[in-house]
C-alpha cells in the first residue's frame, strides 16, 4: 500500500475518534441539564374552607348537600371565608340558613350573603332599614311576566290630571323586586316567565309612603323591568311631592278622583 493512502486513513480514523469522543460528551453534557434544572417543589399549605357545592340563588336554605369543606391555599383566605380551623361546626350551625345574595357553585361561603336560619325568609333577605312592600301586577303591567325576584324596575303611575287628561309619572326608580307572588327566587324547572299577581318590593320607608300615595291616587301602576347593567344605580330616588306634609310642615295633602286637590296649609289648591 502506498504512503500516501496509509496517511489519508490514520488521519481518517483519528478524525473519527475525535468525532466519537465529541459526541459522548454532548450527549453526557445533554443527561446533566436535567439534573441541574430539576427542583423541588413544595406543596403549599392549604386551609379547608367553607364553599358551595351548587349555585345557590337567593332565597336558598343551605345544607350539608350545598355546601362542603374544600382545600384552599392558605395565602388565598381573606377576611370573611369560613374556615374548618376557626369554625368546625359551621356545616351544622349554617344548616337551613337563608342565601341573601347569589353564590356560584365553588365560592367560598361568606357571612354577608347568607341569613339567620329561622322561618322568617323574606324578612331575611331585607338589608337593614329597608321594608318589602307589594303591588299588584298582571301581565299587561308586569313586562309580560317577565320580571323575576332579584330584578330591579320602575314604578309608572298613570292618573287623571285637572284636565281629566292621562298623567304618567316614574314614581319609584330602579327598586329591586324581591318576590313575585310566594316565589322568592327563580324557577328550577328552567321556565323564565312568572306571571304571578303581585310583586313585593325592596324600598325604603319614604319610597313605602310614596307607593301607598301612588296606589290611592293611580288608574293603574305599572313595573318597568329595567337592564341588569343598572344594579348599581341609585334605588332610593322617588316622587318627593307625594310626601308633602309627611315632615312636619302642616302640609294636608287631599286626593280627590285621583289628582291632588290641596298641597299646602292654606286651604285647597285645586289644580
Amino acid at each position: 500500500m502506498k504512503p500516501a493512502r496509509i496517511m489519508i486513513l490514520a488521519v481518517a480514523a483519528v478524525a473519527a475518534g475525535i468525532a466519537g469522543l465529541l459526541a459522548m460528551r454532548l450527549a453526557g453534557s445533554r443527561d446533566i441539564v436535567p439534573r441541574q434544572i430539576a427542583a423541588v417543589v413544595e406543596k403549599e399549605t392549604t386551609i379547608n374552607v367553607l364553599v358551595a357545592g351548587a349555585n345557590l340563588p337567593v332565597g336558598t336554605r343551605l345544607s350539608e348537600k350545598t355546601i362542603h369543606w374544600m382545600p384552599w391555599p392558605e395565602g388565598g383566605v381573606v377576611k370573611g371565608f369560613i374556615t374548618q380551623s376557626a369554625r368546625p361546626d359551621a356545616l351544622k350551625d349554617l344548616n337551613g340558613a337563608v342565601v341573601r345574595l347569589p353564590i356560584f357553585e365553588g365560592e367560598p361561603i361568606r357571612e354577608e350573603k347568607v341569613a339567620d336560619s329561622n322561618s322568617r325568609i323574606l324578612s331575611s333577605l331585607l338589608p337593614a332599614g329597608k321594608r318589602a312592600v307589594a303591588t299588584e301586577i298582571s301581565v299587561a303591567t308586569g313586562a309580560g311576566g317577565f320580571i323575576l325576584p332579584n330584578d330591579r324596575v320602575d314604578v309608572i303611575m298613570v292618573r287623571k290630571g285637572s284636565q281629566q287628561q292621562l298623567v304618567t309619572e316614574t314614581v319609584l326608580s330602579n327598586v329591586r323586586v324581591l318576590a313575585v307572588d310566594q316565589q322568592i327566587e327563580e324557577k328550577q324547572d328552567g321556565s323564565k316567565a312568572a306571571v304571578g299577581a303581585t310583586a313585593t318590593l325592596e324600598l325604603t320607608p319614604d319610597q313605602t309612603k310614596v307607593l301607598a300615595v301612588a296606589h290611592q291616587m293611580a288608574d293603574r301602576l305599572t313595573l318597568a323591568l329595567r337592564s341588569v347593567a343598572d344594579a348599581q344605580q341609585p334605588d332610593t330616588t322617588a316622587a318627593d311631592y307625594l310626601l308633602a306634609g309627611d315632615n312636619g310642615g302642616g302640609l294636608v295633602q287631599v286626593i280627590k278622583s285621583g289628582a291632588i286637590v290641596t298641597d299646602g296649609p292654606t286651604g285647597p289648591k285645586p289644580q
